[in-house]
């Protein structure tokens, strides 16, 4: 099955995610020739169908080539699952549909819409809760080692608790999505507590620069 933006051939799936896009149009978050400019984009970076199930799109290697070489992010883990989080029916390939609401969300989602993407990247096991064990292999990620330390692993549980202590609001030894979203409204800083999962403000800036080309020239 192609991707394709025919109403007609798009799954309930693919459909609420155009629309969650068409809602950002009206919103003024991301325009019209925003949208072209990122399929156009997608069309250029999507693989031919190789498999039986011809699916034109992003495969996991090069999505997460393009997580490192155009966001800068060098995380295995945080690459993984921001791949999952962009592969909302899990065909294991980003598809046209999940590459413009993906992004949309990425360079011009709402905090709402952040601290959602964020707690389902952190959420390695899709349990809907981040566990302890959770944070301490992402925390564990992506700390820089200090040599100097006998045991890291020890100053990585102690963080772990006292990130507990501060976001952990119902005290039951993990993190809910109200956990998560109260502690970030709270103090937005935290929305990238467990490591970044977000492009910065430069990556950002040029990748809008390079993809939306076109819309400058006007």
């Amino acid at each position: 099955m192609r991707c394709t933006w025919g109403l007609s051939l798009m799954t309930g799936r693919k459909l609420q995610l155009v629309q969650n896009a068409a809602a950002r149009l009206l919103l003024g978050l991301i325009n019209k020739i925003e949208v072209e400019c990122l399929i156009k984009q997608f069309h250029t970076l999507a693989v031919e169908p190789s498999d039986r199930h011809g699916i034109v799109g992003l495969d996991r290697n090069s999505f997460r080539n393009i997580l490192h070489v155009t966001f800068g992010m060098t995380d295995d883990m945080i690459m993984d699952r921001v791949f999952r989080a962009f592969d909302k029916d899990n065909d294991s390939c980003v598809s046209v549909t999940e590459w413009v609401e993906g992004l949309s969300i990425f360079l011009r989602g709402t905090l709402e819409e952040k601290i959602k993407y964020c707690f389902d990247v952190y959420d390695l096991n899709g349990d809907g809760y981040i566990s302890r064990e959770e944070m301490f292999h992402m925390l564990k990620n992506s700390l820089l080692k200090q040599p100097s330390e006998e045991d890291p692993d020890e100053g990585i549980k102690d963080l772990v608790e006292i990130t507990l202590k501060k976001m952990d609001h119902d005290h039951d030894g993990k993190l809910s999505y109200a956990d998560f979203e109260k502690a970030v409204r709270d103090e937005n800083l935290l929305l990238e507590a467990f490591g970044p999962c977000l492009p910065n403000l430069k990556n950002s800036m040029e990748f809008e620069m390079q993809a939306f080309k076109e819309t400058h020239d006007l």
